[in-house]
């Protein structure tokens, strides 16, 4: 029998233009080598105006796994490696890439893959590490995230967190992307399977139980990290070529308001908004990896990051109600979507099957 990733090439090829953005790209026939995973392509066109933003100096730093802005510190951004022959470390590196402290964290570095940094029930910001990554495709029984306060001072220290257990409501799988909204403090995963799930945690984290994640939406193919918006009214999945946004105004999941391309990476991994909410950071694993700035267009962004970006003199794209204009001579192409979407699910839930099958 052919390989699952050939089977979703014939379904991607066969359905072209018929599928979301997100989808709208080449996967190769076979895997990789052993242990790569599919040489999945890494990235394409970006929007007008990405650039990159600065690299990681620390040769320390060579598989960053995930990004998060400081809440305590301006211009300070953190990271981590991934799993491999690493220290359960988190880095504070500024905007030229430079380590500033190095946490040292007491705890087992399985498959870390995402950070964030968000308020606590105490209104002080903690730093979240999703040790959330399974290469045995769901062979772990349950998956862990790590929490403990930001620390006012950036100096080298060594941390105890808090461990928190979490557990998929419909069995292991792997996942690579964590958000938490910051309205709310609820935590978010996206798997990252050929028919990936958005899971929601409980309203609050149980240290002392098991936490089960909920699935509440399907999330794009073969998500590799996740991040909330600034004021929780967007969120943004990516994969390895691209990202999606969404309207999470009125809660999560929200809707998609669309897709582009990400730049060209050996493997992208990382995404988070900049703490203005304007552009994306998008990062790589490998050492001295870049870290992209992406600026949003104005269909991605909320009326008060528009006039944000318009008293700072730059170009943030279509307003809202510019964008809102061009309804019209889109209406066709999201009917041709949609109908798109459905043979797509069809034909998903048929590979899927002859896969269980074989």
């Amino acid at each position: 029998m052919r390989s699952l990733p050939a089977l979703a090439a014939a379904v991607v090829l066969a359905l072209g233009p018929a599928l979301p953005s997100w989808a709208d790209t080449d996967v190769p026939d076979e895997p990789g080598e052993p242990g790569e995973g599919p040489n999945y392509p890494r990235g394409g066109e970006p929007p007008e105006g990405s650039e990159t933003a600065f690299e990681f100096q620390d040769p320390l730093v060579s598989e960053s796994s995930g990004i998060a802005p400081s809440l305590r510190h301006e211009g300070v951004w953190w990271t981590h490696n991934d799993s491999g022959l690493h220290e359960p470390r988190v880095y504070a590196v500024d905007e030229d890439g430079e380590t500033l402290a190095t946490l040292t964290l007491n705890v087992e570095l399985r498959d870390w893959e995402a950070v964030t940094v968000a308020e606590g029930t105490d209104g002080q910001p903690q730093i979240h590490i999703g040790d959330i990554g399974d290469n045995f495709g769901g062979g772990w029984p349950d998956i862990r995230v790590y929490r403990f306060p930001e620390p006012e001072n950036l100096v080298d220290a060594t941390v105890d967190p808090t461990t928190l257990t979490l557990a998929y409501e419909d069995g292991g799988r792997d996942a690579e992307s964590m958000m938490i909204d910051p309205r709310d403090g609820r935590l978010y995963l996206a798997s990252k399977e050929f028919s990936g799930g958005l899971y929601a945690a409980p309203e609050e984290l149980d240290p002392e139980g098991e936490n089960v994640l909920e699935r509440i939406d399907s999330a794009p193919l073969f998500a590799t990290d996740a991040a909330f918006h600034p004021d929780g009214t967007r969120y943004v999945v990516r994969t390895y070529w691209g990202a999606t946004v969404y309207d999470s105004t009125d809660g999560v999941p929200g809707d998609a308001i669309g897709s582009f391309d990400l730049p060209e990476t050996d493997q992208g991994e990382s995404i988070a908004f900049t703490p203005d909410g304007t552009a994306l950071m998008a990062g790589t694993e490998g050492e001295h990896a870049p870290v992209w700035r992406v600026p949003l267009g104005g269909e991605f962004l909320s009326e008060e990051d528009v006039e944000l970006a318009a008293g700072d003199g730059e170009e943030a794209g279509a307003t809202p109600e510019e964008a809102e204009s061009d309804d019209g001579d889109e209406g066709s192409a999201l009917g041709l979507i949609a109908g798109g979407a459905v043979v797509a699910g069809a034909l998903i839930a048929a590979v899927l099957w002859l896969a269980r099958r074989s």
